[in-house]
C-alpha cells in the first residue's frame, strides 16, 4: 500500500476509535420527572404529624367474589389489615375505607379535581 492510503486509514481509524468517548448517555425518554419521582407520602412529616394515606392501587381478583388488595403508600394491604394506625375496613372499585377507632376514612383512587372558585366566592 502507498504511505499515504496507510497515513489515511491509520487516521480514519484513530478517529473512529475515538468517537465512543464523545458520545453522552441518552436519558429514558419513560422516566417521570425529577419532580414527580418522590412521592408526597416519601416527604418528612412536618411538625410530627403524620401525613394522610395515600391510596396508589386497587387489585380486585377476576373470579367472583376474588382476593381484594389494595395498595397504599406502596404498601399491599388486604382488608382487614393495618395501615398506620388504622384498619382497613372494605375495598371498593375506586375507594377504600379506613377505620381509626371510631372515625372513618374513605380514600379515593382518582379524587374529584377541586372546583375552582371565583374571587365573590361562587363556585364555577
Amino acid at each position: 500500500m502507498d504511505s499515504t492510503v496507510k497515513r489515511r486509514l491509520t487516521t480514519l481509524m484513530l478517529a473512529a476509535l475515538a468517537l465512543p468517548a464523545l458520545a453522552q448517555k441518552l436519558a429514558d425518554p419513560t422516566r417521570p420527572p425529577a419532580t414527580m419521582a418522590a412521592p408526597d407520602s416519601a416527604a418528612p412529616e412536618a411538625d410530627g404529624v403524620p401525613s394522610a394515606p395515600r391510596l396508589q392501587s386497587i387489585l380486585i381478583g377476576g373470579a367472583p367474589g376474588g382476593r381484594r388488595l389494595a395498595v397504599i403508600d406502596g404498601v399491599t394491604v388486604r382488608i382487614g389489615g393495618k395501615v398506620g394506625d388504622a384498619i382497613l375496613e372494605r375495598i371498593n372499585d375506586n375507594s377504600v375505607l379506613l377505620r381509626r377507632g371510631k372515625n372513618l376514612e374513605t380514600l379515593t383512587l382518582f379524587p374529584k379535581p377541586a372546583e375552582a372558585a371565583d374571587p365573590t366566592g361562587k363556585t364555577k
